[in-house]
């Protein structure tokens, strides 16, 4: 296993960098009042964690915690999208009109793909242990997603220093993707398989990296400690909520 940052994330990895680095970025929910991870606030503000997290596009002379569209610089004030960036291996925030131009398969030759919204599970169709152990992962959590400029799926996990890399015996892999419907049905680079002991959700990719990010700020000794069970809880609360069951026969 690779630790932070592993070859399928971000640029040759995904997990970010400093702060004006380009990879994957981490949107976490922070406490109010607390400045993004990494963001160049006011000078003498030590941010916990030192967590690398990039604000969409912000200016100079922005307010802390303005967040703009990567692609036309407008201020993000509600619902915002995101868009990986497939030459940068790095995710973009996006405005609403933004983001659905890039909707359309082989918008800007190619170079953008917008994060799909769905969240899906196949209840019919649970994680059975004998399975998961085929895959050889060392834990009961890990997300999966198919990376183009690889060409294979990349698997990793939650762990405090970011996501650690997983070596994923791709043949067994093909096994549970022929036996699980869910997980031949993502979309390359920006949706993945999310496993939780036997719960299985199919999700955008951004919310693999928010995890992280939440999980990294949180986590205390070898277990996470509580508040990072609780992000955690409360993550997968929301899966389960939003969750709609996979349409069979697409």
């Amino acid at each position: 296993m690779t630790e932070n940052p592993p070859e399928g994330f971000g640029p040759g990895g995904g997990v970010p960098g400093a702060a004006g680095v380009t990879g994957l970025r981490r949107f976490v929910k922070r406490p109010s009042g607390t400045p993004a991870p990494g963001a160049q606030a006011s000078p003498g503000v030590q941010v916990p964690g030192g967590l690398p997290v990039q604000l969409g596009g912000q200016r100079q002379d922005d307010p802390p915690g303005t967040e703009r569209c990567e692609m036309c610089q407008t201020i993000l004030d509600g619902w915002h999208g995101h868009l990986v960036d497939l030459d940068k291996r790095s995710i973009a925030c996006a405005c609403r009109a933004c983001y659905l131009l890039f909707t359309h398969e082989g918008a800007a030759g190619g170079r953008y793909k917008a994060v799909p919204e769905r969240i899906c599970h196949d209840p019919a169709r649970p994680l059975a242990g004998t399975d998961w152990n085929e895959l050889q992962i060392p834990v009961a959590m890990a997300f999966f997603f198919f990376n183009s400029a690889l060409g294979r799926v990349v698997a990793g996990y939650p762990s405090p220093g970011g996501v650690t890399e997983c070596e994923l015996d791709l043949e067994a892999w093909d096994r549970l993707a022929a036996a699980y419907p869910l997980l031949d049905e993502l979309t390359p680079d920006t949706e993945a398989i999310f496993v939780n002991k036997d719960e299985v959700f199919l999700i955008p990719i951004d919310m693999c990296y928010s995890l992280v990010g939440e999980l990294r700020m949180y986590w205390q000794g070898f277990d996470g400690g509580a508040e990072a069970r609780e992000a955690l809880a409360a993550f997968l609360a929301g899966l389960r909520r939003r969750a709609v069951v996979l349409e069979r026969g697409r």
